[in-house]
This record gives structure tokens, sequence and C-alpha cells, in this order.
């Protein structure tokens, strides 16, 4: 029985120095395989997030400008039209209280709503 040396890595006797190489060589085979599927899972991921177009909006200030300039002014008219919404349903709702008569709470309710009517009146 010829002397050989066991290695972990693969789980294999190798009886010879040939063996080894072989090993190795298998090993780098597999490690480019390897790296290769990542590279290209890579490139995969950055094609999906839009590497490329972020960057080129990044080398033209004038369109990030314009592009932000648009989107606050989107958002901005978003607020107000929520806060107009939202504004006419809690005077609404304050209204609609008042009909009900609760002792104090309709008394300040009934404050606040003639506060309102006054301020559209003024406008």
């Amino acid at each position: 029985m010829s002397k050989g040396f066991y290695l972990t890595d693969c789980g294999q006797i190798i009886t010879d120095f040939a063996g080894v190489i072989k090993l190795v060589d298998n090993n780098r085979q597999d490690e480019k395989k390897y790296l290769a599927k990542k590279i290209e899972e890579l490139a995969v991921a950055m094609e999906k997030m839009k590497l490329a177009e972020y960057v080129e909006l990044l080398n033209r200030p004038g369109r990030m400008f314009y592009i932000n300039f648009f989107a606050g002014v989107a958002r901005g008219l978003g607020m107000a039209v929520g806060f107009t919404i939202l504004g006419a349903l809690v005077v609404y709702t304050l209204q609609r209280l008042q009909v009900l008569n609760l002792p104090v709470i309709g008394e300040f309710i009934a404050d606040i709503v003639k506060i309102v009517q006054n301020n559209l009146r003024i406008q």
C-alpha cells in the first residue's frame, strides 16, 4: 500500500503530485465558473437597478434639477388638495356633531364652525 495524504477540502486520498496538480486545476476551474456565474448575477442586478441611467442622470445636473423641481411641485399640489379635502371633512363632521346638541362639545363645535364660516365669507 502506497503512502498518500488526505485532502480535507475534497475528501480524497492523493498518492502522487500529479493528482494534486489535477485537483488544484479542477478547483481553479470550479472557482472560475463560480466567479463567472457571480459576475453574471452582478451584471443582471446592476441592469435591474438601472445603474447606468442613474449615473447618466448624475452627469446631467440640469435634467436632475428639472425632474426634482416638477416632482416637488406635484408633491406640493397633492398636499394642498389633500389638506383641503381633509379640512372639509373635519368641518362637515363638526357641523353634524353640532346638530346632536351635545352640552359642552356642541357649543365648542358651534364656535369653531362659526369662525370657519366667517372666514369663508370674508374671502
